[in-house]
């Protein structure tokens, strides 16, 4: 069981660790060093001996591993990243590098995603060292570089540079898991993701003739582009379902006493009322333009017009994905990937899951645990390069009206400390049995 020093100490790292200001603007723009050496710093007060690896100098990873019992069990990988996305101080309450813990709540970015992770890891370890706790099977501990843009400079870096490092790893948590989902019913649903969508973020280029703005032009590059990205936005994608998704239908189903229809998608999600967020958004493929960029100035008809979309793929649906982005850019334009990663499925009747089922329902006996599949994706697809199974289990209690997934990249990012109480308890538990 985790000591009170522990439930102290995560509320401190969480707020520590958010203070150090590790903002990913893209491109580089990034020092995680001074957050990997935070850490580095705890597990080394733990008895371990943590390697800070960088592939780009201060974009910093760490890694330590702890010995289990069982050495013939396989090795589990628990991971967390170091950065975060950007924040505007100006449209939050408090300012989102203060760490301030108010009324309970611990404030700022990173708060959920994924410094209080971090935090928990970092309290549980230490309170094993305390307790003279050894785990059945060994664990690797990594904190990463670079989650939030193309983990080049991180999980990428470690699985194709270091991959001695995670011997023996066949299993991996981290973030966007068993957390509170309230209905709005009074029930309180915990989703474990065993499943990521792909990542196909793309770059579509149309090129035509150049010329003056006011003569006609049937090879304008600006129209050509623009009817490409009208057909991706209105594009109506088939329904998929991955076996984590029916898996996630399933239990829902019988939760709310249904009948999983799954000939008729659209009616059971009607039916699961707002239960259906967990799934909806990973029933399809989906491509959404997000980014323009074309001329320099207004009377001028550039040659070249470039549009970015922000593209996911479930599992097995890659080929269909590359297709039919074929068929909707059209002869005139281009696409290419800016950044690719695999899609990810995990079993749903393992014993890893079905331990960390046992743990959330300890200490939340009241909740009902379901696995789902995540929309977007994390470090696990990196990971998955070196055979490694990956699950979303970064247990929080949360209140009701506490919009977790809002909080994702958004304003007024905040945890409420006995959130991060559960969290280490529930980790705790998990990891000592898994």
């Amino acid at each position: 069981m985790a000591d009170q020093q522990a439930l102290d100490e995560v509320v401190e790292f969480t707020s520590d660790l958010i203070r150090i200001d590790t903002t990913n603007r893209g491109g580089g723009d990034c020092q995680e060093r001074p957050a990997a050496e935070y850490a580095a710093e705890q597990l080394a007060g733990a008895g371990l001996q943590p390697m800070m690896l960088e592939r780009t100098k201060g974009r910093t990873n760490v890694v330590a591993r702890i010995e289990g019992t069982d050495p013939s069990a396989d090795a589990l990988l628990v991971h967390g990243h170091l950065d975060v996305v950007p924040a505007e101080a100006a449209d939050w309450s408090v300012h989102p590098f203060s760490g301030e813990i108010r009324d309970g709540v611990v404030w700022g970015r990173g708060a959920v995603d994924m410094k209080n992770m971090d935090a928990m890891i970092l309290a549980v370890v230490r309170g094993w060292a305390r307790q003279g706790v050894r785990p059945r099977r060994d664990l690797v501990i990594a904190f990463t570089a670079d989650e939030e843009a193309s983990a080049v400079d991180g999980s990428g870096f470690l699985a194709d540079e270091h991959p001695e490092l995670f011997e023996g790893c066949t299993e991996g948590i981290s973030e966007s898991g068993a957390f509170t989902f309230h209905d709005g019913a009074g029930r309180q649903i915990y989703p474990i993701a065993a499943g990521e969508r792909g990542t196909g973020w793309l770059k579509l280029t149309a090129r035509g003739r150049a010329g003056h703005g006011s003569k006609v032009n049937k090879e304008n590059a600006v129209t050509r582009l623009a009817a490409a990205v009208t057909r991706i936005g209105e594009h109506e994608w088939p329904l998929r379902l991955t076996p984590t998704v029916r898996a996630a239908f399933a239990e829902l189903a019988a939760l709310y006493g249904i009948e999983p229809d799954l000939t008729d998608v659209d009616r059971l999600l009607e039916k699961l009322g707002p239960a259906a967020k967990l799934v909806e958004a990973t029933v399809r493929n989906s491509a959404n333009p997000t980014m323009l960029a074309a001329g320099y100035k207004l009377n001028v008809i550039p040659g070249e017009a470039v549009a970015y979309v922000d593209g996911r793929y479930l599992p097995g649906g890659e080929d269909e994905f590359r297709t039919t982005l074929d068929l909707l850019t059209g002869p005139d334009v281009d696409w290419e990937f800016s950044h690719r990663e695999v899609a990810l499925q995990a079993p749903v009747d393992s014993p890893t899951y079905a331990n960390m089922r046992a743990a959330v329902e300890e200490f939340a006996p009241e909740g009902h645990v379901v696995p789902y599949c995540m929309s977007g994706g994390t470090d696990a697809k990196q990971f998955s390069r070196l055979g490694i199974t990956g699950y979303g289990f970064a247990p929080l209690k949360l209140p009701e009206g506490f919009d977790y997934q809002a909080l994702f990249h958004g304003v007024d990012e905040r945890v409420p400390v006995e959130a991060l109480h559960f969290g280490v308890r529930v980790l705790d538990r998990f990891l000592r049995t898994a």
